[in-house]
Parts: structure tokens; C-alpha cells; sequence
């Protein structure tokens, strides 16, 4: 054998899929493992070798996009492979935005369930675990992306295809990894996979190649005399240490999953630890920064960081990989350390080369379970090098925090809910079994005393008499052309602005029924299957973050179109776009869908005609069965959806479907009529005045009334006012409109007043009693 002993390693290019080849990408070493004897030291990935942060970003990106065109552009999950590819898969999830990435472990968790186990038959530590904090993670329908830095044989990656897919029904999975050493034989045999499972298996690498070993290698490596370790120097280097804080909820890596809406959380916390670490160097030093074993990602990210901040840096980490270290020119593993793995004392960790120019100082990261002496005794290990070490410890990601974060489940019909189960996924906690409803004069009392939140209990549901179910189907009959005349002016709008890949948002429940027809618009005049949700906003409270986190998980968050019924003086719209703007995870635009804005708050609306919407003549039997949406402390814990109650024995009552099929129904007759909508309000100057708001203001002045939360503006908010609250008077513009018949049938029913007011801005208005003196002031 040569000076250099992995000359019996033969490398050879047999193609490439990008700007890289395989003699560039790994270069042969050697570990003692009868198993395999070789090993291919990558030299863009940061594990054996320091790289500069910006070429192993680069090569992961480049290996994203070779993804991306085997996806089609698709929105994807993507796995990678503990140890050597964690960083490389998170990488390549980031290039891709995936919903999920996950890393198989080899670290014990406590308290986490591990979901799946497979098998790397050559490692030098065969067992790989997958504890994501759901099962749900691995499970789903997209795409699947196996990322592993080096493919010898894909028997690892069948293995993890076949567990995750015994529990998923995905159709598509891709291996992906920076070079391809299988043989036809071996690639072959993914096929019978495929086809065994019914499913697609692609295959991309940036490069492609083969590999021959000398005979007698293994032998001949096993007899090499001991590698030696831990070098020496006169002086040692000094050893230093600064804490960095991580959000407790928010993951530090991929091993129990990395969701889509944790990008911005993450990007800000490494700005964080960066800023920490600069503070703590020599201004513009030179540094290594050195991960430990898997968490790969966020030292590499930190080295980028620091990068920026003017630290010329390399990047690596540590392993347990046991190679053969040897310093003599071409062998690409001229020094390397030893030491006991600081979360596992009873084993031991490696690190190689570690080295850079200009006395470069080795920024030693770690997370809070490595955080043991074991970690203190590496640092001096390094430090008797001559190298000064800076210990990093980032501490504060807590799995059971993120577990808890990640607990929210959605809902459909028809085990929440009266809608069928592809027309609206509720964003909500089921709180059926719940006794929530208070009396209406109790609630008021409590709400106006400020001892309670209105979204903290339920009114009793008010189930109307024969006469006003019977003006309800009169109305509905009556005024369903004009509603889908609004539902197709707004959604047309929708489309015409913010394309064809949205998602709508529907806020519960006035929203519902809504998002449903325009959902049902879409696909009847453009064949579109638009995904809809149901998410609470809550006035005072704002809208639901876990929400937002969800949508943001499963959807680019600039797609989503949040939707409602009416406007009435535009406290929703407010709530909304002060909601989003104090929401950091994602970018949300907060321009709110309407089909009507008698407000003048809304750019985006069917209409501004202060006109009856059917669905405001009911309460849950008009919307699902779902009742108004509840956030109370005691029910809705930290990870929760906002909550709601399904009130299935109102299933005789309920006309949800009907009112949606009636108005469906006229979509064909009024294309004519929506045409000429869409082209007038887009024509028109849509900007919003908040003219309801002042009129509201005006009327508050007039009666003296003590605050604008007890004047609700408009057809559907007096319509709540008579079913839900304590009416004190109602104010219309025409005694005999007909769009408000059914609110004098429901003043009428309750003893309420009501004055004719003709200069009223809108057709109505209810105000609502304060109970504590006999009226509203």
C-alpha cells in the first residue's frame, strides 16, 4: 500500500446532474468495520472536513432543485438521514419550503414515542428511530423526499420507505442524495419496491458514480497499527463558554419534525444566537464552528451567521464514526480527536481535522442534553490541541413544549359538524361534551360587568317558532339569486387577484357558509377544489395562532384568503389585520373577503348593499351545527385550537346544506349578472372609508350610549343582536323593508322596540341593553 492507504478506494465519474462530480464531491477513507472498510468523505457536507458554510448551503439547494423537477414543483416532506445527512436534509427542506422535515435519531428521548425503526446494515450504528411529535408527521399524501448525503447500496432508504409508507398513502417518493454509488442491481431493486407497493420512486443525485475496493481491503485496514488521537501541543488553547437561549416550543432541528411555519421563528432565534456568539469572539476572528454528532443544521446555520458578521468560518461536526486517521498528503483524515459522548457516557464521539488558518478559535456547539461534564472534557480535549474553544450551549428547545405546540387536531364532518367533510376542515377543539351555555341575561351581565369574556360561554341556542322557519325559506327563496350574484362577484375578485393556488380561511362561524359557496363557485365555473378551513377570530383576543400556525404548515401563507359574511362597523377587519401584523411565524395578507360591506372596511367584497344574507337568520342550524367559537383558560390549553360545540341533536332543524344548495343552485342564471359585477366593483374605487364606523359613532352620540360595542350595524349583526344578546331597541331606516322581516318577527317575539330612523347610513341597527340601568348608554 501507498503512503496514502485508501489507494485501494478506486473512485470513477459515470455522470452528473449538476455542477459537481463524484471525484469532487467524496474523497475514499478508511474506518476499521469488518462491515464496510471504506469510507467516502464528502467534501461539501461539513461532517469529517471543515467547508465553508456557503458551499454546503449551496450544495444542498443545488440537490433541492434537481427535487424540485422530479416533484414537479409540488409542495413535499422530506426525511433525512441521521447522522451524517440531518443537516443536509433540513438543507434541502428549506430550499424546497416542504410542510415537514423530519431526521431520523439515534438518541434515546425521554417521554417520546418513537413511531418507526429501520435499519443501516454497514453503519458503524445501525439503529435509526423516528420521534416525530406526532405520527401525523409521517403520514399524509405528498410527496416524500429521502435525502442521505452518499447512496451505496438504498437498502436504508427502502427500509425507512417501507416503514413510513405502511403508515402513510403516499403515492411518490424521491431518494436524493449528493452522490450515487448504487449499481444497476441496486437500482433495480427500488424498482420492485415501487412496483411491490404500487407507488413512484425517483431517484436524483448531483452526481453519479462507482466504486472498487482493492482485494483483501478490510484485512488490510484491520491490520493498520492504531490510529493516533487527541494530538498535543506545547501550549494549549483556552477554553471558554457562553449560554444561547432557544424558544422552548421551537425546534432546534428536524428530530421530532421541522414544520414549515418554524422557518421565521427559527431564522430569528439563529440571529439571536449569532449575535450572542459574535459578542464573545474576537471582532472579525476566524472560526470552526463545530456541531455535535446531529444537530447539524443550527451550527450551520450559526457559521453562516457568523459569516455575515465578518468571522471568516468553516463548518463540521462531530460523529461517531470511527475512521482511521492518518497524516500524510492526499488522505483526506489527517487528525482526529476522541472523546466520551457527553449525553452517553458509557460511549464515544470523534472529531477530524477541525482546523483552519489563522489560528481560527473552534466554536463548539451543543444542546442542552449534551450540556454534561462529558462536554466540558471534549472542549479540553480539543483545547490540548492548541486551539482555543469557544463552548456554545443552546439551550431551551424542549420536545414536550413543541409536543404540546403541535397538539391541535382539525375537524370535519360528519363526526364535527353538519357540512360534508371536503367542503370546510374546522380549525377547531371539539368542546361537545361541554356545558357551556349561560343564560342570555346572566352572560350580559357578566360580559358588560367585565367579570366575563363574551367567547368565554355560549348563549342558549334560540330555536325560532313555525311563522319565522317558515320567513326564513321565504327569504332564502327570495334573496338566493342576489347572494350568488355576491358570492361569484367576490370569489371572481379572489381569483382575478390572487390566482388560482389559494387557500380560503373562512372565519368562524358567519364565515362559513360563505367560504363554502365561494368554494363551490370555483369549481363550477373553473373546475378549481379549492381547500377551505374554519378558523376563530375572537374580538379583543384576536385570531387563533394555532391556527395560523396550521395554515401556515400546510399552505404558503401568502395564498391564504381569509373570508366572512358582512361587515358591520369593521371590528373584525381591525381585529384581523392587527392579529396578522403582531404574528410573526408567517406573512399573512389581511385583505378580508366579504360578500357584503355596508362598512366601507372591506376591498374585497360581493357587495355594498347593506342587503339580508339568509345565513343571518339562524344561529348553528343555518351554519353546521357548529355554535359561535369559544376561548376560555380553563378548556383551551397552550397548543390548542380556539373551541366550538357540534350540536348534532339540532339535526331535525338544520337547513346548513339546504341554504347552500338553494343558492348553488342559481349559479348558472346570474353569470351574466356577475360578469357585470365583477367589472363595476373593480372599476370602482374600492379603497375602504370606515364611513359605517363614524355612522356608528353618530348613532353612540345621539341615544347616549356608553360604548360602539353596543351598537351593531346592519342586517346580519342586528339579526345576532334579537338571537343571541339583550336587545334594548331596533333602529331601521324603512318600517316595511323587506330585507329586515324577520328582525321585526324577532323584536316582536322579544318586546323590542323599534324606530323608524330615515337618514340611518345603513337599513338597521340593533342596540344592545345595558342591563346594569334598563338601556344602552
Amino acid at each position: 500500500m501507498t503512503d496514502n492507504p485508501a489507494d485501494g478506494v478506486v473512485l470513477t465519474d459515470t455522470g452528473s446532474s449538476s455542477s459537481w462530480t463524484a471525484t469532487q464531491l467524496v474523497r475514499p477513507g478508511l474506518r476499521r468495520n469488518p462491515r464496510r472498510a471504506h469510507l467516502l468523505v464528502s467534501t461539501v457536507l461539513g461532517k469529517h472536513i471543515p467547508v465553508d458554510p456557503d458551499v454546503v448551503l449551496s450544495a444542498g439547494q443545488e440537490l433541492a432543485a434537481l427535487v424540485a423537477n422530479a416533484v414537479d414543483g409540488s409542495d413535499v416532506d422530506v426525511l433525512g438521514f441521521a447522522e451524517t445527512a440531518t443537516g443536509l436534509g433540513h438543507t434541502v427542506a428549506a430550499a424546497l419550503g416542504a410542510r415537514c422535515y423530519l431526521h431520523s435519531t439515534r438518541r434515546t428521548v425521554p417521554g417520546m414515542t418513537v413511531y418507526g425503526q429501520f435499519q443501516e446494515g454497514h453503519s458503524h450504528a445501525t439503529d435509526h428511530l423516528l420521534m416525530p411529535t406526532s405520527p401525523d408527521l409521517l403520514g399524509g399524501h405528498l410527496p416524500l423526499i429521502l435525502v442521505d448525503d452518499e447512496i451505496s447500496t438504498g437498502a436504508t432508504a427502502l427500509d425507512a420507505l417501507r416503514q413510513i409508507h405502511s403508515s402513510a398513502d403516499r403515492t411518490h417518493y424521491v431518494i436524493a442524495s449528493l452522490v450515487d454509488m448504487r449499481t444497476a442491481e441496486h437500482l433495480d431493486a427500488a424498482e420492485s419496491v415501487a412496483t411491490e407497493l404500487g407507488i413512484r420512486i425517483d431517484n436524483v443525485s448531483l452526481a453519479q458514480g462507482s466504486v472498487q475496493l482493492a482485494a483483501g481491503l478490510t484485512e488490510t485496514v484491520l491490520g493498520l497499527p492504531d490510529p493516533r488521537f487527541n494530538p498535543r501541543a506545547a501550549q494549549p488553547g483556552s477554553v471558554e463558554r457562553v449560554d444561547a437561549r432557544w424558544p422552548a416550543a421551537l425546534p432546534d432541528g428536524g428530530r421530532h419534525g421541522f414544520l414549515r411555519s418554524d422557518s421565521a421563528g427559527f431564522d430569528a432565534a439563529i440571529d439571536a444566537v449569532a449575535a450572542t456568539v459574535d459578542s464573545a469572539l474576537e471582532a472579525s476572528g476566524p472560526v470552526v464552528v463545530v456541531g455535535h454528532e446531529e444537530l447539524m443544521y443550527l451550527p450551520l446555520r450559526l457559521a453562516a451567521a457568523l459569516q455575515n458578521l465578518g468571522h471568516p468560518a468553516l463548518f463540521q461536526t462531530t460523529t461517531r464514526s470511527p475512521t482511521y486517521v492518518l497524516d500524510v498528503p492526499g488522505y483526506p483524515l489527517r487528525r482526529g480527536f476522541e472523546f466520551t459522548a457527553p449525553e452517553d457516557e458509557s460511549a464515544v464521539r470523534y472529531l477530524y481535522n477541525a482546523s483552519a488558518p489563522n489560528d481560527a478559535t473552534l466554536v463548539l456547539v451543543a444542546d442542552a442534553p449534551a450540556d454534561t461534564d462529558a462536554l466540558a472534557a471534549a472542549a479540553e480535549t480539543f483545547a490540548a490541541s492548541g486551539t482555543d474553544v469557544l463552548t456554545v450551549v443552546v439551550s431551551g428547545a424542549d420536545p414536550a413544549a413543541l409536543e404540546i405546540a403541535r397538539r391541535a387536531r382539525p375537524l370535519r364532518g360528519p363526526e364535527f359538524g353538519s357540512y360534508a367533510p371536503d367542503e370546510v376542515t374546522w380549525l377547531l377543539k371539539d368542546l361537545s361534551a361541554v356545558s357551556l351555555e349561560a343564560d342570555i341575561d346572566e352572560r350580559e351581565k357578566a360580559i358588560q360587568a367585565g367579570t366575563a369574556h363574551y367567547a368565554e360561554s355560549l348563549p342558549v341556542e334560540y330555536q325560532p317558532d313555525l311563522a319565522y322557519r317558515e320567513l326564513f325559506e321565504k327569504v332564502l327563496q327570495e334573496s338566493a339569486s342576489r347572494l350568488a350574484v355576491a358570492v361569484g362577484t367576490v370569489t371572481e375578485i379572489v381569483l382575478a387577484e390572487r390566482g388560482h393556488d389559494i387557500a380560503l380561511a373562512s372565519l368562524a362561524r358567519a364565515g362559513t357558509p360563505v367560504g363554502i359557496l365561494m368554494r363551490r363557485w370555483a369549481s363550477a365555473a373553473h373546475g378549481l377544489e379549492i381547500p377551505h378551513y374554519a378558523v376563530s377570530i375572537v374580538r379583543d383576543r384576536g385570531i387563533d395562532s394555532v391556527a395560523l400556525r396550521y395554515l401556515a404548515e400546510h399552505h404558503d401563507p401568502r395564498s391564504v384568503v381569509f373570508v366572512d359574511g358582512w361587515t358591520g362597523k369593521g371590528a373584525i377587519a381591525r381585529e384581523l389585520t392587527a392579529a396578522l401584523r403582531d404574528f410573526p411565524e408567517a406573512e399573512f395578507d389581511d385583505d378580508l373577503a366579504v360578500l357584503a360591506d355596508p362598512g366601507n372596511c372591506a376591498r374585497t367584497y360581493g357587495t355594498r348593499d347593506d342587503f339580508l344574507i339568509a345565513s343571518a337568520c339562524l344561529n348553528s342550524t343555518v351554519s353546521g351545527l357548529v355554535s359561535r367559537t369559544v376561548l376560555n383558560d380553563s378548556l383551551i390549553r397552550p397548543g390548542d385550537f380556539h373551541g366550538a360545540k357540534y350540536y348534532a341533536d339540532l339535526a331535525p332543524a338544520d337547513v346548513s346544506r339546504h341554504l347552500l344548495d338553494t343558492v348553488a343552485a342559481r349559479f348558472d342564471n346570474v353569470r351574466g349578472d356577475v360578469d357585470a359585477s365583477v367589472a363595476a366593483v373593480r372599476g370602482s374605487d374600492r379603497t375602504p372609508t370606515w364611513s359605517g364606523w363614524a355612522s356608528v359613532e353618530k348613532v353612540r352620540r345621539e341615544y347616549g350610549i356608553s360604548h360602539v360595542n353596543f351598537v351593531k350595524p346592519g342586517v346580519g349583526e342586528t339579526t345576532r343582536v334579537l338571537l343571541r344578546r339583550v336587545p334594548w331597541r331596533v333602529l331601521v331606516r324603512d318600517g316595511d323593508a323587506p330585507e329586515h322581516e324577520h328582525i321585526r318577527m324577532l323584536a316582536a317575539a322579544r318586546g323590542v322596540p323599534v324606530d323608524v330612523v330615515p337618514d340611518l347610513a345603513y337599513s338597521c341597527m340593533g342596540l344592545i341593553k345595558n342591563v346594569s340601568d334598563g338601556h344602552a348608554s
